[in-house]
């Protein structure tokens, strides 16, 4: 298991059937009761995103300001830099600024950082180096918001700067013509939840009249889709009409550099969906920055030439791949590394070959691993680079903001971030890292909870209800992708595939054959073995393989499931520790007339001469089963034997693993409805029904 903890949401009956009735599949208003969802309203609502509203971008503090100057840089005929971050929102938001500008009549020069030699954000060599090229505004996207020192210098150099940045602001802003940060204490703007690409895209609407912005959003949303998929934005409020409306534009893309890329990662002729960019699509985007080589992915957003967008396609392919290959590496050092030497609270690991542009995708997938944060540092004659993935609850910028005298920068957002430290200061630093947590957590460890939507039989899982799922797009935070989970499942085959990295299995279950990937896990590790049976939390998805579709679950995590016995005794210790009971286990529980006889008639062959029965729970219930042809359910018989008991028929005697019981002898007629045990049982599945 992957998580220590699996919790699944109390289904709704009551909910679902009225959304069924309003035409809803049974699965996906299974779904939607289950996440709290209940009138067909509510669900319509949800499932109409590109409906949501967008507020006024010029709600935005300093967005006139904004506005102004850049309108004046435009009337002027100033050379306007549009300077992002190398991320994927950073290139989308500066090729969303590019064009929009551009398509104005704008002096617009495109500037993103070398990621391996001038590191995150405005940096001062960049701020001379654009002065020396004729810039005399600088707008910043996705990034800008600490730049104090860098925004005053441009500022003395004769360079405006107007900064639009999403990440979270420090007690100084900087001294710039604008400041457009949702974040900003003082700003009014309602959604919070804006990707850097999405503030750019509010500037560009602001920057237009009224009557312009429907046609300018079409313009510009595939853009700012992508972006706020890969930066992992809340996917409610207007980023679900940004989302939707801008994956509406990828299906065909009209832009030449997107529908290459879509056709070089093999996602031609399929829709592109959220899952599809953020699993796809923006890891070779973002491969370019990683690699340092952040103009590869501009050049291709931009181009309009044919040919030319091939090429750059090919060749972010290619930069993924190599990525790839460094990130597997610098993983499997560190994961070694953990294995002699553990860390509890988080991980903090630094070293001095480590490529500074995966290290954030290693600790994201050691986070994960060790259910910890996680903070990597890069170091460079006695200088450290950090990148930090968050886990559970933990803030990680108010975790760097704690340790802020240990550190010589840092910015970023609660859920990733980044940091500079000298070296001298890493232990310490680590030190102060693991306090924070451990009173962040009270002192107990970070919780490691899988939540689910609902527990699934495989009849469920049709092509067509599965389909059905996809009118919850887009998903992500606040309206997270489909999470099912389905109990028993048989293990027929075990293959590992993609150079060993995967497990591709195939799933049996109530005679529904299924198949399943679990990615980067293996069989060995995992205890399981042909025969064996499985209980598997999985995304659901459609295969299409030759024109032939069919459900595959996608694993997020499995586990042994528990034997029939055991999950019997189970249901009869909670039935017996006065718990409610599902409808499902109350059913399981509640005997039959011919369960009440067949244990009375084999007891009467068993005591004859007044002897008393001995034995244990199981075995009883075993020759009982065979006695009689009936199914062998131990916590069945047991419960049969406390309703004999409780209307006089027997006595027991119960010692540590074994039961004494005796007949006793009856002149009347006993009815076995009237035992307080079926009452119980009975009222538990009415309530549920």
């Amino acid at each position: 298991m992957k998580y220590k903890q699996w919790q699944v949401a109390a289904p709704c009956p009551e909910g679902q059937l009225a959304l069924e009735r309003a035409g809803y599949p049974p699965l996906l208003a299974g779904l939607l009761a289950a996440r709290g969802i209940l009138q067909p309203e509510e669900a319509r609502r949800l499932l109409s995103p590109e409906l949501e509203p967008i507020p006024d971008p010029l709600l935005m503090r300093d967005m006139d300001r904004a506005v102004q100057r850049v309108q004046l840089a435009l009337d002027r005929g100033e050379r306007i830099a549009v300077y992002g971050d190398y991320d994927v929102d950073g290139i989308t938001s500066t090729c969303l600024l590019t064009q929009f500008f551009t398509a104005r009549g704008g002096d617009i020069l495109p500037y993103i950082p070398s990621r391996l030699e001038e590191g995150y954000g405005l940096n001062p060599e960049a701020v001379h180096t654009l002065a020396g090229q004729g810039v005399s505004l600088i707008i910043t996207v996705d990034c800008g918001i600490t730049a104090v020192e860098e925004t005053a210098l441009a500022g003395r150099l004769g360079i405006d700067v107007v900064i639009t940045d999403h990440h979270a602001c420090k007690d100084v802003l900087p001294p710039a013509a604008a400041v457009v940060d949702p974040h900003r204490p003082d700003c009014p703007y309602p959604f919070k939840g804006l990707a850097g690409v999405g503030v750019a895209l509010m500037l560009a609407l602001a920057a237009v009249r009224e009557e312009e912005r429907r046609a300018v959003f079409h313009q510009l949303c595939d853009l700012a889709a992508v972006g706020t998929v890969a930066d992992v934005m809340p996917m409610t409020g207007p980023n679900r009409a940004i989302v939707s409306l801008g994956l509406q534009q990828l299906s065909p893309p009209r832009r030449l550099g997107l529908d290459s890329l879509i056709r070089c990662s093999g996602l031609a002729d399929k829709p592109v969906t959220s899952v599809s960019v953020g699993y796809t699509l923006a890891p070779r985007i973002n491969a370019s920055g990683r690699m340092g080589m952040a103009e590869v992915a501009v050049e291709l957003f931009l181009t309009q030439d044919p040919q030319r967008a091939e090429e750059l396609a090919g060749q972010l392919c290619e930069l993924n791949r190599e990525r790839q290959g460094i990130e597997g590496d610098i993983f499997q050092q560190c994961v070694e590394h953990l294995e002699r030497a553990p860390q509890q609270g988080a991980v903090i690991l630094a070293g001095s070959q480590w490529h500074q542009g995966v290290v954030g995708i290693v600790a994201s997938r050691l986070a994960e691993k060790y259910a910890c944060p996680c903070f990597m540092i890069c170091l460079d004659n006695g200088l450290g680079k950090g990148s930090c993935r968050s886990w559970g609850d933990i803030n990680l910028f108010e975790l760097l903001s704690s340790c802020a005298d240990l550190l010589e920068n840092f910015g970023g957002h609660a859920l990733a971030a980044g940091f500079t430290v000298k070296e001298e200061n890493i232990p310490a630093l680590a030190q102060a890292l693991r306090r924070r947590v451990a009173e962040s957590c009270h002192g107990q460890a970070l919780p490691s909870v899988l939540d689910i939507d609902l527990t699934v039989s495989p009849q469920h899982l049709t092509v067509e209800a599965v389909e059905a799922l996809e009118l919850l797009e887009p998903c992500g935070t606040g309206n997270p992708r489909p999470v099912f989970l389905l109990r028993g499942a048989q293990v027929h085959t075990m293959t590992q595939v993609g150079r060993g990295r995967h497990l591709k299995l195939r799933l049996e279950s109530r005679g529904v054959s299924l198949d399943a990937i679990f990615f980067s896990s293996q069989g060995a590790e995992l205890g399981l073995y042909s025969g064996c049976r499985v209980d598997v939390v999985f995304y659901p998805q459609i295969n299409d393989f030759r024109g032939a579709r069919s459900v595959q679950l996608q694993i997020v995590d499995l586990r042994l499931a528990p034997s029939r016995a055991q999950l019997e005794r189970a249901i009869y210790e909670k039935y017996s520790r006065g718990e409610a009971l599902s409808c499902e286990e109350a059913r399981f529980l509640l005997p039959e007339r011919r369960d009440f006889v067949g244990l009375y008639r084999w007891l009467e062959r068993q005591s004859t001469a007044g002897a008393v029965v001995e034995d244990t729970p199981a075995r009883i219930a075993r020759a009982v089963s065979r006695a009689t042809r009936q199914r062998e359910v131990p916590a069945r018989t047991l419960l049969c034997l406390e309703v004999l008991e409780e209307r006089g028929l027997i006595r027991l005697n119960r010692r540590t693993d074994r039961i004494q019981i005796t007949l006793c002898q009856v002149e009347h007629k006993v009815d076995l409805e009237a035992s307080e045990i079926i009452r119980r049982l009975r009222k538990m599945l009415e309530e549920e029904l």
